[in-house]
């Protein structure tokens, strides 16, 4: 990395975990009443360290789908500079870590633009007015995520109800649709080795009509180019498959992993022809999870509901079993804050020498980082 480590930058202050001891790194400049940390499947860094990008909420205004934009750290010039031009829908940005740049979906449109004050976003692609026909997407990717030869973005459109998984090439082509689908299925994240197969989840979604919204029955699903989608538990019942949520692909593309609601951290290879699911870590609480390239660490936030216990963030380390919190006791965030979906969503990041966490520790919502390094010296 080129800039000096992020702890020295003044941009951040130390936080410390009253139980613990574990050190965290808050980002002190504001550029928004709310500072969120990326959804834990998006990087958000730039490789070399200098750029960490963040979303921005400025309340009342906007919530989970839409009305927020995007912020970045300059980790070398010591700023943070907001661009309300990236009103994105979802949790749709993404970086690409080579470049610095951003993506984001708007309305029909993907837009990026650089990390530099004066860098003009650019049009990327839009998703074909004549499949959308006059009507407003509610989603157009629910995280963008590259393909493995990095030449697309995936789309898991929501239009009316009608659902669209395909890809939108980034040099402005025609976007491919793979399959129409005859229900919510979102979440899409390319495979990281192989551009031609998604992972998509299957999920409930509110009826634009009739305002119902059904549950899922069998969560995790791959889709081939070309083919059509098929669930990777084939018995939704024996496998649990409607307690399944929230879900990754391994850093080499082997393993799908996931939460297993009320059980912990799975895993399973989805290319075997009987699949099995792996348990990775036991937690009753856990809510979502991210893993480092090797998959020896685990870092989560447990969320087992503000009637029911106590929210965390827990880094553990599967080489010796044993585990540190975080955050040992993270508030709520207050009701008229959870529209924005103020959860912590850790991710290993910075070639797994980091983990990038959303706090409210202070009373506000914020972005913390924390040295993997000092939580293996906690769990060796």
């Amino acid at each position: 990395m080129s800039t000096p480590p992020l702890e020295t930058s003044p941009l951040l202050s130390a936080w410390s975990d009253p139980v613990s001891g574990v050190k965290s790194h808050l980002l002190a400049r504001r550029v928004a009443p709310l500072q969120q940390s990326f959804y834990y499947v998006n990087r958000s860094f730039s490789d070399d360290g200098r750029f960490l990008w963040i979303y921005c909420a400025f309340p009342p205004a906007g919530n989970a789908n839409q009305g927020r934009s995007l912020a970045v750290v300059d980790f070398k010039l010591q700023e943070v500079r907001h661009f309300p031009e990236t009103g994105f829908l979802d949790a749709s940005p993404a970086v690409d870590p080579a470049t610095g740049e951003a993506f984001w979906c708007t309305g029909l449109e993907i837009w990026k633009r650089g990390p530099l004050a004066g860098d003009p976003p650019s049009f990327v692609n839009r998703f074909p007015p004549s499949l959308a026909r006059n009507r407003r997407p509610w989603r157009l990717a629910t995280h963008l995520t590259f393909s493995a030869d990095r030449k697309s973005l995936n789309i898991d459109a929501e239009i009316g109800r009608q659902f669209f998984v395909g890809h939108a090439p980034l040099d402005g082509g025609e976007v491919v649709i793979w399959q129409e689908l005859d229900r919510a299925y979102n979440h899409g994240q390319f495979s990281p080795v192989d551009p031609d197969l998604q992972l998509i989840n299957q999920d409930s979604a509110i009826d634009p009509v009739t305002g119902a919204c059904p549950n899922y029955e069998n969560r995790m699903w791959l889709l081939r180019r070309g083919g059509q989608a098929a669930p990777i538990f084939a018995d939704a019942v024996a496998s649990g498959a409607a307690m399944h949520g929230h879900e990754w692909w391994s850093a080499d593309g082997r393993h799908v992993w996931y939460i297993h609601y009320g059980r912990g951290a799975m895993r399973v290879n989805p290319f075997t022809p009987a699949p099995k699911a792996e348990l990775m870590w036991p937690s009753d609480t856990v809510s979502h999870a991210h893993t480092d390239a090797t998959e020896s660490y685990v870092v989560a936030d447990c969320q087992p509901g503000v009637a029911t216990g106590i929210s965390k963030v827990v880094f553990f380390n599967r080489k010796t079993g044993r585990e540190v919190a975080i955050v040992s006791q993270m508030p709520y965030p207050p009701d008229e804050l959870r529209r924005y979906h103020v959860h912590p969503h850790p991710q290993f990041c910075l070639d797994d020498r980091y983990i990038c966490y959303t706090t409210i520790v202070l009373g506000r919502v914020d972005v913390a980082l924390v040295s993997v390094e000092s939580l293996l010296a906690l769990t060796s």
